[in-house]
């Protein structure tokens, strides 16, 4: 008898984990359940669709060969019954049945299951703000979401726009607003960075410092207190405590919240923080209900803890591994060995107006969160030969352990996103493993000069965190740089050493004569004598290369009190901390 499947959610994972069960058991009986219209759209791109550079909503639900997955593509094409517009109300286990309703008659009816697939994603959290609930106040929380922010703006009726949340959804949608609507966007988000939890302070600079020179406005360490109606009741105004935003539109992306209500009523077991605790094989506490995506919490591979990690990457891989399990628990005689998805690393990547940022692992707050004994490693470096055209600069921050020097971590930004996502990716293929410094300084990468350098920036960054974890040089990153020269004009302040060439120092040290010097770095053995030993020396750069050669000759020769900014003038630029 052909096995009976029934999948709750029609979004990411349950139309890959329908298909992918379909292609190996093509006698199943697989039942496919939305209580919404769209189904296998892909939600990251929304952002793209309202600022227009997606012309169509219909191109995120259709494949590469410009086929519209709607219930009769998955009917016809891999002989899946799709029921949109379905709402699941419980789960009996003990029958293996599914109380759904059909939203539009209200006609309520138990589905049979011989295996049943949880997919109920997620909900876009909302504010408990006064007026959250009026007209132009809108969560990114879907395609009908999506169209209804589109006709708005499209439509001219949208100048000032407030996004609440600086993640990865409420960033895209502030560029989207900014970038072909001329919207005037405000970005307000409760905490003191943009992507909190996910990049470090520095980096997250210089992201918001890119967006800034675009146009959007923050209030940073803020919250929304109430949503202001015009006479008419639509939204006109966002309340913070900086003052009142004109606003028609308020965009609210603070987070998301996994749809565990199903499970829980079931008695399957749900993290303390929510989200359904499955196996390595996405089983469940019940062995014949599966679950994925954004309803779930996985181990991470880095501190073994359950993290929940809503990322459609994550999703459409889990579907296949459901997928997978399904046809050996149909077919267990023809000995297929279960699938199974890996403890998760956490990676991802943006792209906002020229820039993109990027990271997998812990940040350096979330490691020592956890207890780790870490340290960050910032390096600067163009991306491809530095005689080719097409580079662009990059800067990355690396997350060891002290003591071992395990990589914990990598974030950066950088002008060719493509490029960072790459590097990016090569670290979060090696985290499971465990790798060091010195895996990291040593690795074999390809190298031509149109996409790296000889001499990866990996390998770079590497050999930079040996050198910070030996003892070799001391270096500071650009917010202990700025507390430094906030500190210039009291006693026993740094003295500020520029290891340029002179053309690049002399605007620094014709206005700061008692605090910059220069002394470019080929030059610095023969000049030692020019350089107090009772001061603080703050070594100085365009990258953090020739600072890093100038603290070798300066130990060398017996000066104790010196460090070497990480990144240089570039990242300290970057990071809208120029002096």
């Amino acid at each position: 008898m052909p096995q009976r499947v029934v999948i709750i959610g029609a979004v990411a994972l349950g139309p890959k984990a329908a298909a992918r069960y379909k292609r190996l058991d093509p006698d199943a009986e697989v039942t496919l359940l939305d209580r919404g219209r769209d189904i296998s759209y892909g939600g990251c791109g929304i952002p793209f669709y309202v600022s227009g550079d997606v012309s169509d909503a219909s191109e995120l639900q259709t494949t590469a060969f410009h086929m519209l997955r709607d219930a009769e593509f998955f009917r016809k094409t891999k002989g899946v019954n799709v029921r949109t517009q379905t709402e699941a109300l419980a789960i009996d286990r003990a029958n293996k049945t599914v109380r759904v309703r059909h939203l539009p008659t209200g006609r309520e009816e138990d589905l049979p299951y011989d295996k049943l697939v949880l997919a109920t994603g997620s909900r876009a959290n909302r504010l408990s703000a006064p007026g959250a609930e009026l007209p132009g106040v809108l969560a990114v929380d879907g395609m009908q979401a999506a169209r209804e922010i589109r006709a708005q703006v499209s439509g001219g009726g949208v100048s000032h726009a407030v996004v609440v949340g600086a993640g990865f959804i409420g960033l895209e949608m502030a560029v989207a607003l900014t970038d072909l609507w001329g919207v005037e966007t405000t970005v307000v988000e409760f905490r003191d960075q943009v992507l909190p939890g996910v990049i470090g302070p520095n980096l997250a600079r210089m992201v918001q410092r890119d967006l800034e020179q675009h146009g959007v406005r923050f209030l940073l360490g803020q919250a929304v207190q109430t949503f202001e109606a015009d006479e008419k009741g639509h939204l006109a105004a966002v309340a913070t405590p900086s003052g009142r935003l004109e606003a028609e539109l308020a965009i609210v992306a603070v987070g998301v919240t996994p749809n565990d209500e199903l499970a829980r009523a079931a008695g399957l077991t749900v993290g303390r923080r929510g989200g359904i605790v499955v196996d390595a094989q996405l089983r469940t506490s019940d062995p014949d209900i599966f679950a994925g995506g954004d309803c779930v919490v996985l181990p991470h591979a880095l501190t073994g803890a359950q993290t929940y990690l809503p990322l459609g990457s994550l999703a459409n891989r889990q579907g296949r591994v459901i997928g997978t399990n399904l046809a050996s628990d149909a077919n267990p005689a023809k000995g297929r060995d279960p699938a199974a998805t890996p403890p998760v690393v956490g990676a991802w990547c943006v792209k906002l107006f020229d820039r993109a940022a990027a990271g997998a692992g812990l940040t350096l707050a979330s490691a020592k969160a956890v207890g780790f004994d870490a340290v960050c490693v910032h390096m600067g470096q163009v991306d491809r030969a530095h005689f080719h055209p097409d580079k662009g600069f990059m800067s990355l921050e690396l997350i060891v352990e002290r003591g071992a020097g395990r990589i914990l971590g990598m974030q950066g930004v950088a002008a060719n996103g493509d490029t960072l996502v790459g590097k990016v990716d090569v670290v979060a293929a090696l985290l499971p493993s465990s790798p060091t410094v010195e895996t990291l300084a040593g690795l074999e990468l390809a190298y031509s000069p149109p996409f790296s350098a000889a001499l990866d920036i990996l390998n770079v960054l590497g050999g930079a965190a040996q050198n910070i974890l030996e003892g070799r040089v001391r270096g500071v990153q650009v917010d202990e740089f700025a507390a430094l020269w906030a500190e210039r004009d009291k006693t026993g302040a740094p003295l500020f050493l520029d290891c340029r060439e002179t053309a690049d120092a002399s605007p620094f040290m014709t206005k700061y004569p008692d605090d910059w010097r220069n002394i470019p770095q080929g030059e610095l053995a023969d000049r030692l004598a020019e350089l107090p030993r009772d001061r603080e020396l703050v070594l100085v750069c365009n990258t953090g290369a020739r600072s890093y050669e100038a603290f070798i000759t300066l130990a060398h020769a017996g000066f104790t009190n010196v460090v070497s900014v990480e990144g240089g003038m570039t990242a300290i630029v970057a990071a809208g901390l120029g002096i």
